[in-house]
């Protein structure tokens, strides 16, 4: 069964129409992930699918009783008017809860006064729906969702009016996964978060329990949450099977499919065309003629519809394809009019993308970075110290760490614009950086696109323009300043002026920021054939996860190598932390015997041993802490049949703290289950 369904939707803006022609439909457990080039529609679709905005064209079905969730971009403008704190907000999703609590209060009032049989009776089909719904227990959601998406407990209590944009966004999200909708919709509900954050929202969707359409520009973000991916485009909706991997696979397949269908339709053409020219005055006019009008209604719906509309002839007919297409043209009449339309047919065409090729300069050295005792900061202010580090040719490092914590600091330190506080940082021999700022503080903001690309190497106007244009600045827009230029558009114009640096080792401060994700694929292209040594700062962590050979983490002051790819990081990473968890008491030894214990494998097996007890540790207090509830639960029901209130009284909130011990007893049990 479907939750929301929508039937041939468009939206325009006066003679400029965004997109038209979407239908697609959700299920009830459904997690569609919604792709396309910026500026195709998707926040505008996400509106009107939520019922926010109407469309110029077409109609959106919602199943009824369905419950909608939408979550903004930006929801700077939300709690307007709400002088709750965080805490407090979060709360009034279980107002009906705290009814519920009040008269289960009331009643055992009432019932140390006066315990009749009815009264009881309905004090514990009350105190059962109390459960059931969650009473005991909601606290405990909502301290989970707070920290899950980065609120510590010093900010529970702030005003929602004294929040940044960026705050407000996710306390809105916190308080919709709290309300559970039939349907979430978010709009790119990563932007607000870091990776601890996402990763947590990861999970928590993973299980969600209704439907979910979410626009996100973070790969593996999709590729974790989503089982089904919507293309959008100006002509529609193409819907894929599978997380964002999966549908990389079957758009390439498809649009294979579709060139190879163009093909062979334009070789039938020229066959049918051939017939009609040879018997239209011949003894086989009766024939051609039907040919001909045939191959006109082919080649109109074709125009109208695409490929697609071929195999719905056949079905429908042409009257209700023509309907079903919006086709109000007739077919052409005659031969020549037929070959002028033919002349238009145009083969499909991917989306515009950048064309982005890297050409690494001279062979470096072997080693290209190396550190020594490293400590990275300003005078008064260390930032965090580094592992050693030797860095080679060919390698790609992947540095990942929070907001904050110094990772731009390092690079400049690397290209010393900063002296470093403590240790040696040497660059190996032949070396010609390359350098992609975050900020793109060396652009000159009064310069025009092409001035800025020709300040650094003087070219031909046309051959500028020409290379421009693989980067989507095309036409006029090679004299729009700098100053005028989105985020996406500025990050394009660097990668434009990085490619024609020639450079062997590559810095990239945050590439793939702002690009959606037809730009990212090409870069993510690019950076995998390119020759050189690249050392990528990004929170895009599918880049990392295809392209980083070693991961650098960066938190705790400290810089840590990982050897391996982003998923050998990831199970370190998580092997650590259940190795701190899990503190291992040791009998305190004598100096002359204490011995060199052997690293590596003997180290894995302690840890994989510490797993196993700590397992069965948590599975062991599952089972006592069902037992007691278990114990409670006869208790209550002997307390109920011998009408004592205030036993009755006393075990409800026991049972209640048992409760609540139990979930997160089961919460911890399933971490440590997960990490294997």
């Amino acid at each position: 069964m479907s939750v929301l369904t929508a039937s041939h939707v468009g939206q325009s803006f006066g003679a400029y129409d965004v997109f038209s022609g979407v239908s697609a439909s959700i299920p009830a457990d459904g997690r569609v992930g919604l792709v396309g080039p910026n500026g195709v529609g998707k926040t505008t679709l996400l509106l009107i699918l939520a019922g926010l905005a109407q469309p110029s064209s077409g109609q959106v079905q919602i199943a009824r009783g369905t419950r909608l969730g939408y979550l903004s971009q930006e929801s700077s403008d939300a709690f307007v008017g709400r002088n709750h704190t965080v805490y407090d907000e979060m709360r009034t999703v279980f107002t009906h809860l705290d009814e519920l609590a009040v008269r289960l209060r009331q009643m055992e009032h009432a019932m140390s006064d006066n315990p009749e049989d009815d009264l009881l009776a309905e004090y514990s089909a009350l105190q059962e729906r109390f459960e059931l719904l969650g009473g005991y227990e909601y606290e405990l959601q909502i301290k989970r969702t707070l920290t899950g998406l980065g609120f510590d407990k010093t900010s529970w209590s702030l005003p929602l009016e004294h929040l940044s944009g960026g705050q407000k966004t996710r306390a809105l999200l916190a308080r919709l996964l709290l309300e559970k909708p039939d349907l979430l919709i978010l709009d790119e509900p990563t932007n607000h978060l870091d990776v601890q954050a996402i990763e947590w929202l990861e999970s928590t969707l993973r299980t969600w329990p209704g439907a979910l359409l979410v626009v996100s520009h973070d790969r593996y973000f999709l590729d974790r949450v989503a089982n089904t991916i919507w293309e959008m485009s100006p002509a529609g909706i193409e819907v894929y099977r599978g997380g964002y991997t999966a549908y990389l696979q079957q758009r390439n397949e498809r649009w294979e499919r579709k060139q190879r269908q163009f093909d062979a339709l334009m070789e039938r053409i020229a066959k049918e065309m051939d017939f009609i020219r040879r018997y239209m005055a011949g003894q086989r006019t009766q024939m051609a003629q039907g040919k001909l009008s045939r191959l006109a209604r082919e080649v109109e719906a074709i125009h109208a519809g695409g490929l697609d509309v071929l195999t719905a002839l056949k079905s429908k007919g042409w009257l209700q394809v023509q309907q079903e297409v919006g086709l109000d043209s007739r077919p052409a009449g005659t031969i020549s009019e037929l070959q002028q339309r033919i002349s238009e047919l145009r083969p499909p065409l991917q989306p515009p993308s950048l064309q982005f090729q890297i050409q690494a300069g001279p062979r470096s050295g072997n080693i290209v970075l190396r550190t020594k005792d490293l400590e990275v900061g300003y005078p008064g202010n260390s930032l965090f110290r580094s592992d050693d580090i030797e860095f080679h040719r060919r390698e790609i490092a992947g540095l990942i760490g929070p907001n904050g914590v110094g990772k731009t600091t390092f690079l400049r330190t690397i290209l010393d614009q900063l002296p470093p506080l403590a240790g040696e940082v040497e660059l190996g021999a032949s070396l010609k950086v390359g350098y992609f700022a975050q900020a793109h503080d060396d652009m000159r903001p009064d310069n025009t696109v092409l001035d800025e690309f020709m300040r650094h190497r003087p070219m031909q106007i046309s051959e500028a323009r020409s290379f421009l244009a693989r980067y989507l600045f095309r036409g006029d827009d090679v004299y729009n300043r700098v100053s005028t230029l989105s985020g996406g558009e500025q990050a394009r114009l660097a990668l434009a002026i990085l490619a024609l640096e020639g450079a062997n080792f590559l810095l990239l401060d945050e590439p793939t920021n702002h690009l959606d994700i037809p730009a990212q694929e090409t870069l993510q292209l690019a950076l995998e054939t390119f020759e050189g040594t690249i050392l990528l700062v990004s929170h895009d962590r599918y880049l990392i996860d295809r392209l980083a050979s070693q991961v650098w983490d960066l938190r705790d002051g400290r810089l840590q190598v990982y050897n391996g790819g982003y998923q050998t990081y990831l199970v370190q990473r998580d092997q650590e932390g259940l190795e701190e968890q899990v503190p291992i008491v040791q009998p305190v030894a004598e100096p002359e015997l204490l011995v060199a214990r052997p690293a590596g494998p003997q180290r894995s097996k302690n840890a994989q041993r510490r797993h196993v007890q700590r397992l069965q540790d948590l599975e062991d207090q599952v089972h006592e802490l069902e037992l007691e509830l278990s114990r409670l639960t006869d208790e209550l029901q002997e307390a109920t049949l011998r009408q004592e209130v205030e036993e009755i009284m006393r075990i409800s909130q026991e049972y209640g703290v048992i409760e609540t011990t139990l979930a997160d007893v089961l919460v911890k049990w399933e971490a440590a289950h997960e990490l294997g």
